[in-house]
């Protein structure tokens, strides 16, 4: 899979309080990012990382015990992970999260070359 992008992950570990996150953040990354990673649906993910969790078109990853979340949109045909959204526990809770990343909307539309 094709994690889009690793910054964010990187911006909430280097964040004041979040740094206990970048051990768990890379080793997420390290193992998604591999080659042999390849979901084809949401069933590959929940084998793989049982306490993922479904919210309309994202995936939710408890990330360092249930501490934090990561939220993602994955693209199975184009074999694409983007990095929506990283919290605490506490933010996730608070749901205004779902709108803001667009967990009920359509994917974006693919632009075709030469268009």
């Amino acid at each position: 899979m094709r994690v889009i992008s690793r910054a964010r992950l990187k911006d909430f570990w280097e964040t004041t309080g979040h740094e206990d996150a970048e051990g768990p953040l890379r080793a997420w990354y390290t193992h998604v990012s591999n080659r042999t990673v390849a979901w084809q649906s949401w069933g590959d993910v929940k084998v793989e990382f049982g306490t993922a969790s479904h919210v309309g078109n994202c995936v939710v990853f408890n990330i360092g015990g249930n501490k934090y979340r990561l939220v993602t949109r994955i693209l199975y045909p184009s074999q694409k992970v983007f990095i929506l959204r990283v919290m605490t526990h506490k933010d996730y809770d608070d749901d205004k999260w779902i709108d803001e990343c667009g967990c009920y909307s359509p994917p974006p539309k693919r632009k075709r070359k030469g268009r």
